[in-house]
């Protein structure tokens, strides 16, 4: 019977121990059944071309393997009671159908360089979703910035009524924001396609393996080449990319903090579909904010997912350690999280109501006297702060009569939102991700076509 530990050697080991140490490794590997699935058939794809396999062996290993990756792709894959791992279950299940040839995938690579490219291999593709995810927030965004354009709502400066703003602004700051956050994830994207697949158990092999080939094979953009690096790269690049989603979270934080208070009664400027909304159990009145509460506490969670894994990773030498293994627990559910807060997010802006009469408020009057000192210095030259101090006065005495018809000119004022601009600032990001290339090597490795 085939062993379900890849380093059985025959001796018992103790059932507490396996349970702590294993924790939830095998349910966080279902989340990269299909990237191991892709990384053997790289690895056994290379190794018959070094003459570790037969070629007969290699067709019968990349069938089985396709099938293996079907049944991950229907969501079907299953880690067996008993079994440690996504690794030990995929080479079981060659070894069940295809006898010993089952037992010759290993050869040339450790479970800690399996591990690595699997987590590389599962982050590229969902980078990938959480860019579409951004981007579909993004587009939102942009579309009620040129919607609301024209309505103006004050600006707060100390939450203290400062100058004139709008709603165009308001909607086009969070989007040309994500812009921000999609460079970073692009950042992050470089330095997860780089293959760490041949480093081992981060020192080589004595096989004369062909890195570059596997390199190719799984779309990589190139190597890490160093072994031992390979290996420290563990973690680092889970922080990395956890940098990136942090960075969306933060934006859509801010954004959620923004519309709750918003609309609230004592602002008034947004009103949320009713279906965003919960009530109270006792006030019959009440329209709660939930969604975009929850929104919230979700994306200051996900802000603390660098700092968990630096606190993880921060005082480990070089090589492996199995503190490593904690970092699943963290990283891998994180994309769904987001993806998901992202997806309700850019249905709710999508829907969000906006008052147009605001400035009918004769609270708000006061932010215009900007407005005025700037009149006073372009049409009466008066110099700045002569032209302020009289404002100043005529405030003081009740004598501020607020002009809201303004006119600004200059990139990224009212007037002037540049959302084409950004728009292109944004299209240039996505273009330099390279989807395609990595994508289409996957594809037509797994496919066999």
């Amino acid at each position: 019977m085939a062993q379900s530990k890849l380093w059985d050697k025959g001796k018992p080991v103790d059932k507490d121990i396996e349970k702590y140490t294993v924790g939830k490794d095998r349910e966080m590997d279902l989340y990269l059944a299909k990237a191991d699935v892709a990384g053997s058939m790289a690895h056994i794809t290379m190794l018959e071309s070094v003459g570790l396999l037969e070629k007969s062996e290699l067709d019968v290993l990349l069938k089985e393997l396709r099938s293996i990756y079907e049944t991950a792709e229907r969501g079907e894959f299953v880690i067996e009671e008993g079994v440690e791992d996504v690794h030990s279950q995929v080479e079981l299940m060659l070894t069940r159908k295809l006898g010993d040839v089952g037992k010759k995938i290993h050869s040339g690579r450790s479970r800690n360089d399996q591990v690595l490219v699997d987590l590389k291999i599962f982050t590229r593709t969902k980078i990938y979703e959480l860019e579409q995810a951004v981007l579909n927030l993004f587009n939102v965004l942009q579309s009620q910035s040129e919607k609301y354009k024209n309505v103006l709502m004050p600006g707060y400066t100390h939450l203290q009524v400062a100058m004139p703003s709008s709603f165009g602004m308001w909607f086009g700051a969070y989007a040309e924001s994500l812009t921000d956050d999609m460079q970073l994830l692009q950042s992050a994207w470089k330095i997860c396609n780089r293959n760490p697949l041949g480093s081992a158990a981060g020192y080589g092999s004595s096989f004369p393996l062909n890195r570059t080939m596997t390199t190719q094979l799984l779309g990589f953009e190139g190597l890490n080449y160093n072994v031992v690096y390979a290996q420290m790269g563990r973690g680092k690049m889970e922080r990395c990319v956890a940098y990136a989603i942090a960075s969306v979270a933060n934006t859509v934080a801010k954004m959620a903090f923004d519309a709750c208070m918003f609309s609230s009664q004592n602002f008034g400027f947004v009103k949320l579909a009713d279906e965003y909304t919960t009530g109270s159990s006792i006030m019959p009145h009440k329209k709660n904010p939930d969604v975009f509460e929850l929104t919230r506490a979700k994306c200051n969670k996900l802000q603390s997912l660098p700092s968990d894994i630096l606190l993880i990773t921060n005082n480990l030498p070089s090589g492996y350690f199995r503190d490593l293994q904690i970092i699943k627990e963290l990283f891998l559910p994180a994309f769904d999280e987001l993806i998901g807060i992202l997806t309700m997010t850019a249905h709710m802006m999508s829907d969000i109501k906006v008052n147009e009469h605001i400035l009918d408020d004769k609270r708000y009057d006061l932010m215009f006297s900007v407005e005025e000192v700037n009149r006073l210095v372009l049409e009466e030259k008066m110099p700045f702060r002569d032209a302020y101090k009289k404002v100043g006065l005529d405030i003081e005495a009740g004598n501020f009569t607020p002009n809201k018809d303004i006119h600004h000119t200059h990139e990224g004022s009212i007037g002037n939102l540049c959302t084409a601009e950004v728009k292109k600032h944004m299209d240039e990001i996505v273009e330099s991700f390279g989807f395609d290339k990595t994508f289409g090597a996957v594809e037509k490795l797994v496919r066999g076509k």
